[in-house]
């Protein structure tokens, strides 16, 4: 990813955030992490990220993203002999389509990314507005959407170790390169 690419991408995500009233310390928005997941397609796949705490036993961690981004399909294996991460979305602005297994969504909201639909296979659609929220158990496959308008998710978990998420797409590379 380009550095002016990352760096106006953290910007909106800071001005994401003073819209929604949540404030951050300089050291929080120096923090922001943004992900393209190695496609280089940020505006369409990828997510900003501040991790406000990672423990060995939680995690809690701000997920923002831009209108109609998508955070590719993936999961949270067991590591170590552990249970993967299990984690509860709470959407604070805008709205996010949160897909897993169970039966297809007729007519959901999101669809994938054009051109990558090889790589979405779980198509029950949870539209979670501000104030909604949904707990996934360990090791469950899910993608999400934010809507036209863009979103901030809060995530609550057990412990991140985001490096062993195993995504459907075997082109994602978790960790961003910047250029």
């Amino acid at each position: 990813m380009k550095k002016n690419t990352y760096l106006a991408a953290k910007q909106q995500a800071i001005t994401q955030f003073d819209r929604a009233h949540i404030v951050l310390t300089e050291k929080e928005k120096d923090a922001i992490e943004v992900a393209d997941f190695g496609l280089d397609d940020l505006a369409r796949t990828g997510l900003q990220i501040l991790t406000y705490v990672n423990t060995e036993r939680c995690c809690a961690k701000e997920l923002v993203m831009t209108p109609n981004q998508t955070c590719p399909e993936h999961r949270h294996p067991m590591m170590d002999g552990q249970p993967g991460k299990e984690e509860t979305f709470r959407c604070r602005a805008g709205t996010v389509s949160l897909f897993v297994p169970g039966r297809r969504t007729a007519h959901p909201k999101a669809v994938p990314p054009q051109g990558d639909e090889a790589y979405y296979t779980v198509y029950h659609e949870i539209v979670l507005n501000p104030g909604d929220q949904y707990t996934l158990a360990p090791d469950t496959l899910h993608w999400f959407q934010a809507g036209p308008l863009g979103a901030i998710v809060s995530e609550f978990s057990t412990a991140s170790h985001d490096e062993s998420d195993v995504f459907t797409d075997p082109r994602i590379q978790r960790v961003p390169v910047v250029e």
